[in-house]
């Protein structure tokens, strides 16, 4: 037979519990468990929005399109910079160990807001020209990427290994952060290689 001290105990320990199981979704809403890991997608697609039928022999005068896409996994909404750059084979990629961006200019900007779990995605329709070939060298004069031209004047040397001039089109991933009041790199970027050859 229980003591009255036993009854005691036992009536605050099933108080106690029922008090925390009426009270579990007041606290869910003030206590803050701690999520998953933290992070921002960035991606490249074809034409047919999958990981296949890129682009990669370009004349002067074609028109391509691949989609660029950001997945946002950060537990808010984030505003991202989505910056194009354009390179040959001897100009620097960003340096994902450093953290730090390519010194390369961008070429073209899609500024997006994303909330948390939800992704962006959009066309990135690019051509060349003013292309010229001389020797063992192709040069880039422009480069038109969403109706927007740039001159870039760049040259590629003829890569013997792979047989053909080779350039690179990136893009980088760039977020805005409140403790810097603007955006700083967020050491992700995709990237395409593309080899230029003569129009027929």
């Amino acid at each position: 037979m229980l003591k009255l001290e036993d009854c005691k105990v036992v009536f605050v320990v099933v108080g106690l519990v029922g008090i925390l199981l009426l009270a579990s979704p007041v606290l869910g809403l003030v206590v803050i468990s701690p999520g998953g890991e933290r992070f921002s997608e960035l991606w490249l697609l074809g034409s047919g929005h999958m990981a296949e039928d890129y682009p990669f022999n370009v004349t002067g005068g074609g028109n391509y399109v691949v989609y660029v896409g950001v997945g946002n996994h950060m537990g808010s909404s984030s505003y991202y910079d989505v910056c194009v750059k354009f390179r040959n084979q001897d100009e620097p990629l960003p340096n994902i160990t450093a953290g730090t961006p390519s010194s390369l200019p961008t070429l073209y900007t899609y500024r997006v807001f994303v909330g948390d779990g939800n992704s962006w995605e959009a066309p990135l329709t690019f051509s060349f020209s003013d292309i010229s070939f001389l020797e063992n060298q192709a040069v880039v004069g422009t480069i038109r990427i969403n109706d927007v031209a740039s001159s870039v004047d760049k040259s590629a040397s003829w890569d013997v290994n792979s047989t053909g001039y080779y350039y690179q089109l990136f893009v980088e991933l760039w977020i805005y952060s409140v403790e810097a009041d603007g955006f700083r790199f967020h050491n992700r970027f995709v990237s395409r290689w593309l080899n230029m050859t003569a129009s027929v």
